[in-house]
């Protein structure tokens, strides 16, 4: 809105100075009423500019000066007949209305229009101006005054509307991002925890080395998760180590896990963690529900992508008659999802399981 009035002003100085170049150029009147209309434009605007709101001292006294006072001093002083709504001294009063309809809360808009109404139906009365020039003049005052408020207000409610709809979506994204952390956290505990607990109640030894060693690393991992920190945090392994430690996992629920790598690239930690997270779930598919005791892994760089597989020779089953669970939606799709990848699974009864990870898909 300033530079909108801005614009407004500048057009209504522009015709004052060829007016007085042309009809007044011998009249210092005129060029001091000019001078002072483009001076107080020069501080109101300036000052709008910096402090990026209109002074509402600085609009009355512009409305007073510029709008009231500069006709008055050209008709009297500097020249000017007055005998059209497009007078220079005149048009400037409309650029104060302007202005203050924007600048001056409530119904003191409404006293500043009705004063340069007054002050420019005296000065055209004492110009002798035909009934049809001021009647077309008071109209374009009060009009410019009305679409700057109305250009004002909307543009206000625009505002107001993105402002909330921007907290709209700040909120929902930290919905998101709540939902994210916590679904994050399930399948973690659904991995490990879960995993740990299920194989010592399915007979277990919980007193092997390995089972021990598993169960304090998942105990400082439900630490971190109560202290809200990542399981992750400050450690981040490239992918090799990343399914080594799937595997050194798995096997510590004595599950035989043969390992093969080959030209494993270098890959982002959020994607290596997420593979890996993916295989571990995939190994803990097949100690609990396959029927035998080992499985298969391996890993094959592709340029700048990876394949990891899990294999396994035991009792298989029919994808089409059976709903993927938790693990297989969540630990494995959804996490290869998430990091644009994509996991496919093949089985059928008798026939074991294979688990394709490919980064990116």
């Amino acid at each position: 809105m300033i530079l909108a009035t801005v614009m407004y002003r500048a057009s209504h100085l522009v015709v004052g100075l060829f007016s007085v170049l042309q009809h007044q150029q011998g009249r210092p009147a005129a060029w001091l009423a000019l001078g002072a209309a483009l001076a107080f434009s020069v501080v109101v605007y300036g000052t709008a500019v910096r402090r990026r709101e209109f002074s509402v001292t600085l609009v009355w006294l512009d409305v007073v000066v510029v709008g009231c006072l500069t006709p008055f001093t050209t008709y009297a002083w500097g020249g000017s007949t007055l005998s059209t709504p497009g007078d220079w001294p005149v048009l400037l009063g409309t650029s104060s209305s302007a202005v203050a309809a924007v600048a001056l809360p409530g119904w003191w808009v409404v006293g500043a229009v009705v004063l340069l109404a007054v002050s420019h139906l005296t000065v055209y009365r004492y110009a002798g101006a035909a009934s049809v020039v001021i009647g077309g003049h008071l109209i374009s005052l009060v009009s410019s005054a009305v679409l700057a408020w109305v250009f004002w207000w909307y543009l206000s409610r625009q505002g107001r509307l993105l402002d909330a709809a921007n907290a709209r979506a700040l909120q929902a994204e930290a919905r998101r991002a709540r939902y994210a952390e916590r679904l994050d956290h399930h399948r973690a505990l659904h991995d490990t925890v879960l995993a740990t607990l299920t194989a010592i109640a399915g007979g277990v030894d919980a007193t092997t080395p390995q089972v021990r060693e598993r169960c304090a690393r998942e105990a400082a991992y439900l630490r971190r998760l109560i202290q809200r920190t990542s399981e992750r945090e400050g450690r981040a392994l490239p992918l090799g180590a990343a399914l080594e430690d799937a595997v050194r996992s798995a096997e510590s629920l004595n599950l035989r896990v043969t390992a093969q790598y080959h030209a494993i690239p270098q890959l982002a930690p959020e994607v290596s963690a997420a593979l890996a997270d993916a295989v571990t779930e995939a190994l803990n598919n097949v100690r609990r529900h396959a029927g035998t005791n080992r499985a298969y892994l391996t890993a094959t760089g592709d340029g700048d992508g990876v394949l990891v597989t899990v294999v396994d020779r035991g009792a298989g089953f029919a994808p089409d008659r059976v709903v993927p669970g938790l693990g297989l939606r969540r630990s494995v799709h959804g996490r290869l999802a998430e990091v644009g990848g994509l996991a496919t699974l093949e089985s059928a009864p008798g026939e074991g399981v294979r688990v394709e990870l490919r980064w990116p898909r």
